[in-house]
């Protein structure tokens, strides 16, 4: 497997010639002097060659181009800022100038997955709240662009940045994670209020999260079972070839993820790009464009490191460790008992095909000693994975949700908190 890479790599400079002239014959088709490009017979040509260029692109990170907002009437600026860096993570604050008179509004960090997609797979959910919230994200880093020096990354190094982060944000601030970083999210709030952390956050949102992978089990969590650790390594994990910056790591390939995705949906992928075909040829800009942005999107993916990658399928996957109580995290056990202040909010989706129904709301039940008024749940009808966090019934009925608990437990950021411990317990530094 370790030569996967660099055969992945050849296949795209082996393409170089065949996208060249794929280019030409799009141009001579596309060009409106010509007079063929007025025939079904151009079109159909150039519309084939857009999809040849499209499926053989290598596609680069997206950008989130959020440059306007709407607070009130007013539409006001939005400024894109790193304000904490790690090698793996930057953390990105999307600075609004807010109008005179506006009163400060809740602080919302959302943890983007750290699942082969980049950190804009959630940019309609940023788009979503940065009228009525200050956002932050985590914005990873594929891992082939880091370098062998800068160390390794591992769930125990993701969770030492969640706490970091948190720190730099202060107890007001709300932690919403998305699919796969609900398990270390929790884990990192649950040491937090192990130590008696003054940053403990006000709240957590976990949406679509592994919780708990026994509770009506999906294909992906069946197969992470069946399987075992060891099938991964041997299976999934290569090193990262020249000329990338992250040389000779041992990484898990974002293109080894988007496979696994394309296949459990392959005849939805072919019907996608078969009616993009139909509308390139009939002229239908608008539906062709909105193919383009969903797949542009999709198809730009990221590489894992594997130390990272491995110890999740083990812990969250084929061990259960988080909801068994024996997850560990550095040499402390993870005690989600602990937690009695940070309010949480569990959602779901009815068709998720990734987190199955129950998943995410274990949270819920593995937290005894948080009291119910600060437990709340939330099954969204007719949506899929995607929908929990993105489309239009995300917006209509699941942030509308999302905003009322926030601002339910606005006021809660260390509020009735024991005074912090003499000594606390000392995390290893963060790389």
């Amino acid at each position: 497997m370790d030569l996967a890479y660099f055969y992945y790599e050849a296949g795209h400079i082996l393409l170089s010639p065949a996208r060249a002239a794929n280019d030409a014959t799009r141009l001579f088709f596309k060009n409106p002097a010509n007079p063929l490009s007025y025939t079904p017979y151009g079109k159909a040509m150039a519309a084939g060659c857009e999809l040849f260029e499209r499926t053989t692109r290598r596609y680069g990170k997206p950008s989130f181009d959020l440059d306007t907002t709407q607070i009130g009437d007013r539409e006001v600026t939005v400024r894109e800022r790193v304000v904490w860096h790690k090698p793996f993570c930057n953390l990105l604050h999307f600075d609004r100038m807010l109008p005179r008179g506006v009163d400060p509004q809740p602080k919302l960090l959302i943890v983007a997955p750290m699942s082969g997609h980049y950190a804009t797979l959630l940019r309609g959910t940023v788009e979503t709240f940065l009228p009525t919230h200050e956002v932050y994200i985590t914005d990873w880093v594929d891992a082939r662009e880091v370098p062998l020096s800068d160390g390794s990354f591992d769930l125990d190094d993701y969770i030492d940045y969640i706490i970091d982060i948190c720190h730099l944000l202060g107890p007001d601030v709300h932690v919403m994670a998305v699919c796969q970083p609900a398990v270390p999210v929790l884990a990192a709030v649950a040491q937090m209020e192990a130590m008696e952390d003054d940053c403990v956050p006000a709240s957590m949102i976990l949406m679509g999260g592994p919780i708990d992978t026994r509770k009506s089990p999906t294909a992906v969590n069946k197969g992470a079972q069946e399987r075992g650790t060891e099938w991964f390594r041997r299976n999934c994990i290569v090193k990262v070839p020249p000329p990338n910056p992250g040389l000779w790591r041992d990484v898990y390939p974002g293109f080894f993820q988007l496979s696994g995705f394309m296949a459990m949906n392959l005849d939805r992928h072919i019907s996608a790009h078969w009616n993009m075909f139909n509308h390139l040829v009939e002229n239908d800009g608008d539906s062709a464009e909105k193919h383009r942005e969903f797949y542009d999107e999709y198809l730009a993916v990221m590489d894992l490191t594997a130390e990272f990658y491995l110890q999740t399928v083990e812990t969250v996957f084929v061990q259960h460790a988080l909801p068994k109580g024996e997850m560990m995290h550095r040499d402390e056990k993870v005690d989600l008992g602990a937690i009695r202040h940070c309010a949480i909010m569990a959602i779901e989706g009815e068709n998720d095909d990734i987190s199955g129904i129950g998943q995410t709301r274990a949270a819920l039940e593995l937290t005894p000693n948080l009291p119910e008024e600060k437990k709340t749940y939330h099954l969204q009808e007719r949506v899929g994975h995607y929908g929990v966090f993105n489309g239009g019934r995300f917006r209509r009925e699941i942030a509308p949700r999302i905003c009322d608990f926030i601002d339910a437990h606005e006021s809660d950021a260390g509020a009735a908190r024991p005074a912090p411990r003499s000594k606390k317990p000392q995390l290893r530094a963060v790389r």
